[in-house]
């Protein structure tokens, strides 16, 4: 028998990449960015150039081709050394990729895919003050011209990437009479008047850019509405359906971050009564108790991965990833804080970032609360006989 955590060599590979970058090029720039709540343009260059930027992007686009468990694989690997470089990553790969070429017209791959392989980053601009939670409520509007492009006017919010995007999806109203029905997706390039506002000061992930994006009547051409006209609330549904997981793969990547960190201090550091601290049973009853809850978290994470790469429905599935890996990450960085006692709570160790860091988990791409909301409505719909 096979542990289902082990994987094929194309994912053990890439595993064994991210490692090492997040020793060479991320672990040396952490406490910086974090500081300077910015992200070291070099690590965006490095992702590219490493080949972590288009993972299941077909390699006639200059992709990997690889699976979309390899994907999460590279998300949870590079949260164990800063969960802000792993959530670029992720929106980068698990969404914009995703959209363009899941929806993209042969034009739109064509011209994109390429650039979002080799050096452009991307965002995905759905959310906006009025529009979170109930992600359909939208102001952007798209006013289709007679010659059949569009004008987008309106404002975004919340959006991860936003400062150094320069390839947006983004998702504007172009019947508001319509309601979600009149939601049209659109690949927008930053040149065209995608200006960022402002730069959220954040608790945690600082130096990931969380923007707020202005569109004063930007231009777009008509080739670059994203699928169905009309019907962008499909395809915002389904990619965050898919980004769930990639969220469940970097909050089980922190957790697991913060245990290394503190299991390795408390059993070769840190010394009390004339022994290692975690040498008490006291320390290590609750060591297991996260181990084993990491364990679980990831078990989930796995599980919803290998069902969407083999083509099943994983909503139930993504959502319960999301939402027990949102909590082991919290639990998990609080527990390491405490067991590193003082030194744990000082800015000089990295549990105190993972701590600050594992908060957002529990709010992007869908609250805890929609994801108790996903799973029961679908258990109740399993269960109900009329």
């Amino acid at each position: 028998m096979t542990s289902i955590l082990e994987f094929d060599e194309d994912v053990e590979m890439f595993r064994s990449v991210v490692s090492r970058f997040n020793a060479d090029v991320v672990a040396p720039r952490v406490e910086k960015m974090d500081e300077e709540e910015h992200i070291d343009p070099s690590i965006i260059s490095a992702l590219f150039e490493t080949g972590l930027m288009a993972v299941e992007t077909p390699e006639e686009y200059g992709g990997a081709g690889a699976s979309f468990t390899a994907a999460v694989a590279i998300v949870e690997e590079l949260a164990k050394c800063d969960p802000s470089v792993s959530v670029l990553n992720d929106v980068h790969n698990t969404l914009v990729n995703t959209c363009v070429r899941k929806w993209g017209s042969d034009y739109i791959k064509e011209k994109y895919l390429p650039q979002l392989s080799t050096d452009k980053l991307g965002a995905f601009a759905l959310s906006e003050p009025s529009a979170g939670s109930d992600a359909f409520a939208l102001r952007t509007r798209a006013r289709k011209m007679s010659d059949g492009d569009f004008v987008i006017e309106g404002g975004k919010m919340w959006i991860t990437n936003g400062a150094e995007a320069e390839i947006f999806v983004v998702f504007a109203n172009a019947e508001p009479e319509k309601g979600y029905r009149g939601i049209t997706a659109f690949v927008v390039e930053k040149p065209w008047g995608v200006k960022v506002v402002k730069k959220e000061k954040k608790l945690g992930i600082r130096a990931s850019s969380t923007a707020v994006l202005a569109f004063d009547e930007v231009r777009v051409p008509k080739q670059n509405v994203l699928g169905i006209y009309g019907q962008g609330y499909k395809i915002a549904i389904e990619c965050l359906n898919e980004g769930r997981i990639g969220i469940a793969a970097q909050m089980t990547g922190l957790a697991q971050g913060a245990f290394d960190r503190a299991v390795s201090y408390v059993f070769n550091d840190r010394q009390q009564f004339g022994k290692y601290v975690g040498e008490f049973q006291g320390m290590q009853f609750q060591i297991a108790q996260i181990a084993s809850e990491i364990e679980a978290a990831r078990l989930l994470l796995y599980n919803a991965a290998r069902i969407k790469d083999a083509g099943g429905e994983f909503v139930k599935e993504a959502a319960m990833a999301k939402l027990i890996g949102s909590q082991v990450a919290e639990k998990t960085a609080s527990k390491a804080v405490e067991w590193m006692g003082g030194v744990g709570f000082t800015r000089d160790e990295t549990v105190e970032k993972f701590y600050r860091d594992a908060k957002i988990g529990a709010i992007y791409e869908g609250t805890s609360n929609i994801q108790l909301q996903t799973i029961a409505r679908l258990i109740q719909k399993q269960y109900t006989l009329r």
